[in-house]
């Protein structure tokens, strides 16, 4: 079994972050959304990746080999942002005719993993969800089989989506579908898309069995970063020791990150603070803060700060990428 991770996207929706650092590598409740996915599979017994890269692609390597150096990596160039379908076919030459397992890069999903591997069957994970249009739709039968998948339909026949996660047991089939989809440019919304393969794989008599996840954590844009923030850290009771901090009150759940130095501050809740940021009479809430960034008499709440960031002065709901210096006094 190898797992793909694809994190060749542009991240379009989480800007200005995703200009200099992948969304998959923003950090959520004391880790990345990278790093939740792969501990995951990693404790279910895969410890053979496959990463799709495009943009930053080198930021995601350097990150795998410093947090995960026990696991076997391949790094695999879309340097045409042409749909997800796209981007799985390119792993074909390292797949080799294995058992693949498929999680995008943005989107924390829990669920029974080493269930779902030990399943006879091909799976894809689904959520009932509010807006299927917005989705990849499954239809499910009595026995929860799959029989047929649709990407973004304009009328709905079903409202469980499918939240990006794959396991196929006949990868040279998936394969097949997607080399024919890509050679008859079949294109969805602008984009060769995975759910057309599913599709192929379905007709050609492939049997896929539904599995519901627990919880779906999205990393997509701004507003759904801070509340899977919130939940994971809520779920994991994050906190911090206020004595290791100069006149500094916590309000958990928080998480601060390695090397922090904070001084008379108030810090949460629901706050993740990346290593090595300095703070200083700042009240910071509901928000997430990279690494080495430095904060001084601000007060910040809704708010996400990219990495080595400097910001100043006054009350603010903001949004911030990397590389910054800000005064707002």
């Amino acid at each position: 079994m190898k797992a793909i991770i694809p994190v060749a996207g542009a991240g379009t929706k989480l800007r200005p972050q995703s200009y200099t650092q992948p969304k998959a590598l923003i950090p959520l409740a004391g880790k990345t959304v990278l790093s939740f996915i792969i501990d995951q599979l990693k404790e279910a017994g895969i410890d053979e990746f496959i990463f799709i890269v495009g943009f930053l692609g080198d930021k995601i390597s350097d990150y795998v080999k410093e947090h995960h150096p026990d696991i076997r990596a391949h790094y695999v160039s879309q340097q045409e942002r042409r749909g997800i379908g796209h981007a799985v076919n390119l792993t074909r030459n390292i797949v080799e005719g294995d058992e693949v397992f498929i999680s995008l890069g943005d989107t924390i999903c829990e669920y029974d993993v080493t269930a779902v591997l030990n399943n006879a069957h091909s799976m894809i994970g689904i959520r009932k969800v509010d807006n299927p249009r917005d989705f990849g739709v499954a239809e499910i039968d009595e026995k929860g089989f799959i029989e047929s998948v649709v990407e973004k339909p304009h009328i709905p026949k079903s409202n469980m989506a499918m939240v990006g996660i794959y396991k196929i047991r006949e990868s040279e089939v998936l394969f097949e579908c997607l080399a024919s989809n890509i050679r008859k440019g079949l294109l969805t919304h602008g984009e060769f898309n995975i759910t057309d393969a599913l599709h192929c794989m379905i007709r050609s008599g492939v049997q896929f069995e539904a599995f519901k996840v627990d919880n779906w954590f999205d990393a997509g844009n701004k507003e759904t970063l801070l509340r899977s923030n919130t939940t994971l850290l809520r779920k994991y009771k994050s906190t911090a020791d206020p004595s290791l901090f100069e006149n500094t009150v916590i309000v958990p759940p928080v998480s601060i990150g390695s090397g922090c130095v904070i001084r008379n501050s108030i810090i949460g809740p629901n706050v993740t603070l990346g290593e090595n940021t300095f703070l200083d009479q700042s009240i910071i809430k509901n928000s997430i803060v990279g690494s080495f960034s430095n904060l001084f008499d601000i007060v910040l709440e809704h708010s996400v700060i990219g990495s080595d960031t400097s910001v100043k002065g006054e009350t603010r709901s903001l949004n911030i990428g990397d590389n910054t210096s800000i005064d707002l006094g």
